[in-house]
């Protein structure tokens, strides 16, 4: 009964369903799943209580991202198969039980808990639930695709907009305890598990032959690179165009994800040495304000790349990136406001980045299995995943050890994303239309059952 509940066929929606409800179950999944954002609020909680450096406290998130990539690469094919319905129960199961065992993990002092819990089993969940509505939504939404995948991930880029007053106001201050870092977890565990719930019940996918009203596809896309044909998962990883958009989703990923999990320590240290230095409660807030401008910038941008097009909108991301990344670099700590903007923008072009890539894959390679093709895509943010946590953290640990204190602590690091947002705008110019060999022969239809 269970398995026929979550099956694909029981979720067909049927004539006059309006396809406006699936962006809210997209949302419930995605708002949820989005709390990896706000991990570094457990950060400094975690490194007191258990003694932890920042290397180490980052390795939940860095393993909850390669689980990511992993468990959406894996199955991207199940969930093209089985369905968004399935796919969503899964990643509520082992998303929420990933904050139970860390839980138990903070309560008995073991760490390697932790690391498993919210890493291991969490990231699987981050995973499934991420792609679980992207298909989906391009397939409600063939008319504005950037803005439907826009919509989809839109939620991701805001989990910690709600995950880090609420996680900041569990904890509290210090002198924290385990006891109080294990019960946020546990909360979130089953709110969460409540929340995810209304996104598995409220999810349809649309009939075959079902179409918007009124909308007739273009026999002429009008742009060199909206492919008319489609390629299959197995055949888009033989492509350079794959490569290329995984050398720049991974290289934007690792730019901005390395602001994002060192977010609370680093607007506290940049301006520890000044007159006005950064409290805790105004870090958690300064989270809370990247990940808004990270959800915004997921639907702003990509509903624009419907407009000016995938590969002009990646050039935004890249290339004034790296202009603003040198911005905060040669500013230092001078101006309190120049930093933040940055931040916010760097912020909003790395959510966007996310957003436009399942976009971007549908134009080169049709509609076909874009699901899977996205998953296998997504092997690129488990690279990001550890490097840009990994870069920022490990440099900020030597130079603390080095004597080093505000902004010295991460000029370094600012530099190297500056070379890898170049290296990935020259990927984006190199992208071309997709050789027809790979595609699918017309009898194959836009799913593969």
């Amino acid at each position: 009964m269970a398995l026929g509940f979550l099956d694909r066929s029981r979720i067909v929606a049927p004539p006059g369903w309006s396809r406006w409800l699936v962006p809210p179950a997209a949302l419930s999944v995605h708002l949820s799943i989005g709390q990896a954002y706000a991990w570094s609020v457990f950060k400094p909680p975690l490194e007191k209580t258990l003694s932890l450096s920042g290397t180490q406290s980052a390795l939940p998130f860095q393993l909850g991202i390669v689980m990511l990539g992993l468990s959406a690469a894996f199955g991207g094919t199940f969930v093209e198969r089985n369905g968004p319905r399935w796919a969503m129960f899964v990643s509520m199961v082992c998303f929420c039980s990933g904050f139970l065992v860390s839980a138990l993990g903070v309560a008995t002092s073991q760490y390697w808990l932790v690391v498993l819990g919210y890493g291991g089993l969490g990231g699987i969940g981050l995973g499934i639930g991420y792609i679980s509505p992207v298909s989906t939504l391009i397939k409600w939404f063939p008319d504005r695709p950037g803005m439907a995948t826009g919509i989809a991930i839109m939620g991701f880029g805001g989990g910690a907009l709600i995950a880090s007053p609420w996680s900041n106001q569990m904890l509290g201050t210090a002198p924290w305890s385990t006891g109080t870092i294990a019960t946020a977890f546990l909360v979130h565990g089953l709110v969460y598990a409540v929340f995810m719930t209304l996104g598995i019940l409220l999810v349809r996918v649309p009939a075959d032959d079902w179409k918007p009203d009124g909308w007739v596809p273009k026999t002429d896309h009008g742009h060199v690179l909206i492919s008319k044909g489609n390629v299959s998962a197995a055949n888009a990883i033989k492509t350079p165009q794959f490569w290329l958009l995984w050398v720049i989703l991974c290289f934007n990923v690792t730019a901005g994800i390395g602001i994002l999990e060192k977010a609370s320590p680093m607007i506290t240290d940049f301006f520890k040495q000044t007159s006005t230095p950064v409290l805790a409660a105004s870090a958690a807030g300064f989270v809370a304000l990247l990940s808004l401008c990270n959800m915004l910038g997921r639907f702003v941008w990509s509903s624009t790349s419907d407009l000016i097009g995938r590969k002009n909108i990646y050039r935004v991301y890249l290339g004034v990136g790296a202009l603003l990344y040198l911005t905060i670099a040669l500013t230092t700590n001078t101006s309190k406001p120049v930093f933040i903007l940055c931040a916010m923008v760097i912020l909003s072009f790395y959510g966007g980045g996310f957003a436009t890539i399942p976009a971007y894959l549908k134009d080169l390679f049709g509609t076909y299995q874009v699901g899977a093709i996205h998953g296998r895509l997504l092997t690129a943010w488990s690279v990001a995943g550890v490097l840009g946590p990994l870069i920022v953290n490990a440099i900020a640990d030597s130079q603390k050890r080095a004597g080093k204190v505000g902004p010295d602590l991460y000029t370094t690091s600012f530099f190297i994303m500056i070379a890898l947002l170049v290296i990935g705008f020259l990927a984006n110019e190199l992208v071309r239309p997709v050789n027809a060999k790979f595609h699918e022969p017309e009898r194959v239809g836009s799913e593969v059952r």
